[in-house]
């Protein structure tokens, strides 16, 4: 049977209060990958953890296989009856959607998503309140020349911001960021705490941190998989729960991630 790994990282911020605690989980990159029949061994792993909210960063669907959809729809659909579910999109989703031949599929797709409760956030935010946390989540949808192999444009705070606005100094600011080769402007765009997805683990996995190759050809590419942490902002980068294209893994297992985050000794004076 196909298996993933469950990897915890826990970290703290100053804008979390004392005894207050968020627990999110992380998928992404599924590209129509099953764990059980409907995915009942992840949806089972999700609710023993018993998360406040799940996160997904994109690539549920393979853009070139239709029929990658119901399984990231049946999954999808399962978690919202459970748990606030929010989601970006990663570039099969968008290109998906631009394609004239699945363009319907996708925007089918997407409305049953949205019919349910997902909140699907296109260059969007939400604010919500879990415990006595502030929290808004943002969805950074970059456009397509972003995932250009292997070049591809310079990202800088000021571009996300005129995406999506800039972050809020009195709340924890969740971004929801596919690609992650933009690390660096991530964290100058002041993102407490950013999840991204896209390279999958690196396809052979070196270190915690490391990986050979990426999906943009680009080799030993920074911010390849783990957990970065600069000022007190996090960049975490999932391995991925599928594959495409070159269905291969080494030293690199699927990941479902569970992010906790605990108030830190120096609390915020905003």
């Amino acid at each position: 049977m196909i298996r993933f790994h469950t990897q915890v990282y826990k970290l703290t911020s100053s804008k979390v209060p004392q005894g207050e605690k968020l627990k999110a989980a992380f998928l992404t990159d599924l590209h129509g990958r099953e764990f059980g029949a409907g995915n009942q061994t992840l949806l089972e792993e999700i609710r023993r953890q018993q998360p406040d909210l799940v996160l997904c960063a994109g690539d549920m669907i393979v853009r070139t296989l239709p029929e990658s959809i119901p399984v990231a729809k049946e999954l999808l659909l399962s978690l919202a009856k459970e748990f606030p579910v929010y989601m970006a999109l990663g570039n099969h989703e968008c290109r998906m959607k631009l394609q004239p031949e699945t363009a319907r599929i996708y925007t089918d797709y997407e409305k049953e998503l949205e019919k349910s409760g997902i909140k699907i956030l296109h260059n969007e935010k939400e604010e919500i309140t879990i415990g006595e946390i502030p929290l808004t989540i943002y969805g950074l949808e970059l456009p397509m020349e972003y995932y250009h192999k292997p070049d591809s444009p310079k990202l800088s705070s000021q571009q996300i911001n005129a995406l999506i606005g800039s972050s809020d100094p009195s709340r924890l600011n969740i971004l929801l960021a596919h690609n992650p080769k933009y690390g660096k402007a991530y964290f100058s765009w002041n993102a407490d705490l950013t999840v991204c997805g896209h390279y999958h683990g690196g396809i052979l996995r070196l270190s915690r941190h490391h990986g050979l190759i990426c999906p943009q050809y680009l080799l030993f590419p920074p911010f390849c998989c783990g957990d970065f942490e600069k000022e007190g902002k996090y960049v975490v980068v999932s391995a991925g729960l599928g594959e495409h294209t070159i269905p291969v893994r080494i030293h690199n297992p699927r990941e479902l991630l569970i992010i906790e985050m605990e108030g830190s000794p120096l609390q915020s004076h905003v």
